[in-house]
């Protein structure tokens, strides 16, 4: 047994400790598209914040690196660990410590499952909103990506709703950053700092998180459109209405044939309209009671239609929750379609509409092509790419991140730049902010052992 081996075993215990052979090739990957598994030298199962801690002081002592795991979901790269490294898995943290309904929050460790919190929420009347469209996502990974999801346009994103951390440092120290307030005006906002900073940072071993109240009565409004700029241009309209859906969402007509094949979905679309449309709108709507839901909807039925919309369909109860859990499973739709790689750009809701048809038409120009959906209410596009020469899509990449930066956006809207997405961000970032980001790194991790190869690529 190594020195390193044996100090891992003493902290999380030999049973809780796998090296070599022993570690299964689940924990070598996430969901990334473009990046190849790896085993890690050792793979950590703590059950504590002290033993994280620990952990993390024996790697920087040693100048292990280290990379932080939840449910491996992510799309980035961001729990790739490395071959010579610890990868610390959060799975058996995965406490529900409290549920507070008089401040409205809730306490978990960072492997709480999405699906694990809303079961110990649902007698209460609360839930947390924030669903990256993975239910089996962790708490911890919502916090490392500053994970989103189509809740997001009325919700809000994980920075919305984490309020608190216990968070272990790479030098071995606990801190906690916020809590169960609402706001805060005391010095550095740590929490936000931390939050979306993909493990390089600190690792969150408590989250406190935001609940809102359950809202029982839903439906969905599914509405074709003959052209794709009218499906943008509606957007601001249905948002500025004061409707509030909770899911605004387009879906273009080639995302939507391979999920109505791959989902088996029945939506009532006649032929001869789903043949004429580009594109689709999905405005989910909900409401205390049924009476008040019926006015919304119909409501946006009259606003669709004078926004071009050819029809509008009401999908309630079994048929809005098919549709909306086809649109979350749309990753593994186009992954079963032969998508080459993925994109989460973020550009302002005004944009949308000159972002997509220049990125089409750059993918058309490479001798690809680019097909999604994504979160219409706040500008974060989702987009496969599909483009098999690896130089050519480089490229092609490269030309879409940075037609979204000019237009005022961002390489990812939630899944993180991970390492699929940091080459590309060092080349397009502005190299001052980079510095600064590297700055702050190196202060809260001097040794640089957290997620070397995530947003410096080993710097």
């Amino acid at each position: 047994m190594s020195d390193m081996t044996a100090r891992f075993a003493e902290i999380v215990g030999r049973h809780n400790l796998l090296t070599g052979d022993a570690i299964p090739e689940d924990y070598w990957h996430d969901e990334v598209l473009t990046k190849p598994p790896q085993r890690p030298a050792y793979v950590a199962k703590p059950t504590s914040a002290e033993a994280v801690s620990q952990l993390l002081k024996a790697a920087s002592d040693n100048n292990v690196p280290v990379t932080a795991r939840g449910s491996g979901t992510g799309l980035s790269g961001a729990a790739i660990p490395r071959s010579d490294g610890l990868l610390i898995s959060f799975e058996r943290m995965n406490a529900v410590l409290e549920v507070d309904t008089t401040n409205q929050v809730a306490v978990v460790q960072p492997g709480v499952t999405l699906t694990e919190l809303d079961a110990a929420t649902a007698d209460t009347g609360l839930r947390y909103m924030v669903h990256p469209g993975e239910l089996s996502s962790s708490v911890g990974g919502n916090v490392g990506t500053n994970a989103g999801g189509m809740n997001a346009v009325k919700y809000g994103i994980a920075r919305q709703n984490v309020l608190g951390l216990q968070a272990a440092l790479p030098t071995g120290e606990l801190i906690r950053t916020g809590g169960k307030i609402a706001k805060i005006s005391t010095g550095y906002d740590l929490t936000q700092l931390i939050v979306g900073s993909e493990g390089t940072l600190a690792l969150a071993t408590e989250v406190t998180v935001k609940l809102h109240p359950r809202l029982d009565h839903n439906a969905a409004v599914l509405a074709p459109f003959a052209d794709f700029d009218q499906v943008m241009a509606a957007v601001p309209k249905i948002v500025g209405s004061g409707l509030a859906p909770y899911i605004l969402e387009y879906i273009d007509n080639v995302t939507m044939a391979a999920l109505v094949h791959t989902q088996n979905l029945e939506l009532g679309v006649p032929d001869n309209v789903r043949d004429s449309c580009d594109a689709y709108l999905v405005v989910a709507l909900e409401n205390r009671t049924a009476a008040r839901l019926d006015e919304d909807v119909e409501k946006a039925g009259e606003l669709l239609a004078e926004l071009g919309a050819v029809d509008a369909y009401v999908l309630e109860g079994g048929s809005a929750r098919k549709l909306i859990e086809a649109r979350e499973k749309a990753f593994w739709t186009l992954k079963a379609v032969g998508a080459d790689d993925l994109i989460d750009t973020v550009v302002p809701r005004g944009a949308m509409p000159k972002f997509l048809s220049a990125a089409r038409g750059l993918a058309a120009a490479a001798g690809g092509a680019a097909a999604g959906c994504g979160h219409a209410g706040d500008g974060n596009v989702h987009l496969a790419i599909f483009c098999q020469d690896p130089d050519t899509r480089k490229k092609l990449m490269t030309d879409i991140f940075a037609l979204a930066m000019e237009l005022g956006g961002a390489i990812s809207g939630e899944h993180g730049l991970g390492r699929a997405k940091t080459p590309y961000y060092l080349e397009l970032e502005d190299p001052v902010k980079v510095d600064l980001m590297r700055r702050i790194k190196r202060s809260f991790d001097p040794a640089g052992i957290l997620n070397p190869d995530v947003l410096f690529a080993g710097a």
